[in-house]
């Protein structure tokens, strides 16, 4: 078997596997599919290797991603509730705490009570970290402008639009599992408390 048919037998056992029954494997819906397909492993693949690339950009400056990602959002919005930070970042509250111990101990951040909750606490950039953030931000620039060299304005423009339906429909995806979650939950309690 010449590679052209090993290839073209490899895309048929894939796209039956990845099929709903009943649903065409060849022709035009077929196609599609696998061209949605691949776009959603190159948006995987462009995110982790740029986040592999840019973890290698950061290495001398001595912070890591979970750091890094951290001072991100900081320095966007400076003085979060560790809670809020926790859920913006998607991470547990025991893991952010144990970071946030790591960012403490390097002089990075610093935990404030909150004034209005003295349980509560919020987390500050030191000075130490806006210089850190200063020089990240120099090295994404010149990050991103190496990565998009070859790609217009207007086609960022685009991609970016693009990208942002793609987010707002997985989030859209989330919100309503969440509440086919919560009703099934509501159903199963009725029915628990007859």
């Amino acid at each position: 078997m010449n590679e052209g048919n090993s290839g073209q037998a490899a895309r048929i056992r894939l796209r039956r596997r990845h099929s709903s029954p009943g649903a065409p494997v060849d022709g035009r819906d077929g196609a599609n599919y696998m061209r949605d397909l691949r776009l959603t492993y190159l948006i995987h693949d462009v995110s982790r290797m740029r986040r592999a690339t840019f973890d290698q950009l950061m290495k001398p400056l001595g912070v890591t991603r979970a750091q890094w990602w951290v001072l991100a959002f900081l320095s966007r919005q400076d003085g979060m509730m560790q809670t809020q930070l926790a859920g913006v970042l998607d991470v547990g509250k025991a893991s952010l705490g144990a970071l946030i111990d790591r960012l403490e101990e390097s002089g990075w951040v610093e935990r404030r009570a909150d004034p209005s909750d003295r349980r509560a606490r919020r987390v500050y950039m030191t000075r130490k970290a806006r210089g850190l953030v200063r020089e990240m931000r120099r090295a994404d620039r010149a990050f991103n402008g190496t990565m998009l060299r070859g790609i217009s304005e207007g086609e960022r423009d685009e991609l970016v639009r693009l990208l942002s339906k793609i987010k707002h429909a997985i989030a859209q995806m989330g919100a309503s599992a969440i509440e086919t979650e919560s009703a099934s939950s509501a159903r199963k309690g009725s029915r628990a408390a007859k």
